[in-house]
């Protein structure tokens, strides 16, 4: 099964596309990051101590509009191949056409479906507004890296917090694997945690868990142009599929543009594109007073960390560093 439009131009029909639960509206169009887990399904409620596997995986990480979406899927060991792979052939969402991702959503959250009684499932929606007040941070930037890999961890700590026996953990990676692993093997030390390229393509449970992230992506970008489309009823052309490279996301960007507020809640005002606009074709420059007071001080002992502090972060390597960023006092003391 192949995707029935070119990539990047799938547009959800709302008449036909599922809309998940994962799906909320009011957080959507506010500009806040929410999650919402799944019912914990009946073959592990009747046997709380059964092994499971999980995998994750992500949508949306490249488009200047709409948010990312993290996926969680987890399900009892010994069905993931049969149920997942043989029964209902999940593949790496990208592969799948937009009408066989909305109808294994729909089976997945249809009570007496095979996969509603097995399979557990979560997602993190990290707002566009969220993301861009990471990585503009006046301070430390949070990069894209860090804040993907906080959502991981709170996803995987709320399916143990739900007292599911997680054994094997899958995740797909979209960066240096080995540093990703080593930090998650510290956080779950008891839980086998493999983090691999392509990993949407070989595990059947980081498939499914790509279908719950782009399912739900998908139809969060709908909602949120249709209700601009409501404001701005002259407006026909769309905007596409949020990502640069697509020619109606980048006309849509110009032609609405404030030249002092940018866009709404929709735009990620840290990705490139929509700095240069702003840059560019912004009229209207701004500059804010620095805060003095000193409330914002640090303390003498923030400059200092212990030794055994310094032999961990030393041990990362430069690796990590490269991933989630460096430390603003490692760059101030680099010029020491």
């Amino acid at each position: 099964m192949v995707m029935d439009t070119p990539p990047g131009t799938d547009k959800a029909d709302m008449d036909s596309v599922f809309v998940a639960p994962s799906v909320e509206k009011t957080n959507l169009l506010s500009g806040v990051s929410y999650s919402h887990f799944s019912p914990v399904p009946k073959a592990i409620q009747d046997d709380m101590g059964i092994e499971c596997v999980l995998g994750v995986d992500e949508a949306g990480r490249g488009p200047v509009l709409g948010p990312m979406v993290y996926g969680v899927f987890y399900l009892p060991l010994p069905l993931e191949r049969q149920l997942l792979a043989k029964t209902h052939h999940f593949d790496d969402s990208k592969v799948l056409s937009v009408q066989v991702r909305s109808d294994l959503m729909e089976k997945l959250c249809t009570p007496s479906t095979d996969l509603y009684e097995s399979c557990g499932w979560a997602t993190k929606v990290m707002s566009a507004r969220d993301i861009s007040a990471g990585m503009l941070r006046p301070s430390s930037t949070h990069n894209l890296n860090a804040q993907a890999m906080d959502a991981t961890i709170e996803l995987i700590k709320g399916v143990f917090a739900l007292g599911i026996n997680i054994k094997e953990i899958y995740i797909d990676t979209i960066g240096p694997p080995q540093s990703y692993q080593n930090k998650l093997s510290k956080i779950f030390p008891t839980t086998s945690i493999t983090v691999a390229k392509k990993a949407d393509s070989l595990y059947p449970c980081v498939s499914a868990a790509s279908v719950c992230a782009k399912v739900t992506r998908d139809v969060s970008l709908e909602l949120c142009y249709e209700e601009y489309a409501l404001s701005h009823p002259s407006e026909g052309e769309g905007w596409g599929s949020g990502y640069p490279s697509d020619a109606r996301c980048s006309s849509w960007l110009r032609r609405t543009m404030d030249p002092v507020f940018g866009w709404g809640n929709e735009c990620r005002f840290s990705w490139g594109t929509a700095k240069d606009l702003l840059e560019v074709k912004g009229s209207d420059k701004v500059d804010w007073p620095v805060d003095d007071s000193d409330e914002t001080s640090m303390r003498v002992t923030d400059f200092f960390t212990s030794s055994s502090a310094a032999t961990e972060q030393s041990a990362e390597g430069d690796e990590m560093c490269r991933w989630f960023g460096s430390r603003v006092e490692d760059q101030i003391f680099s010029f020491v």
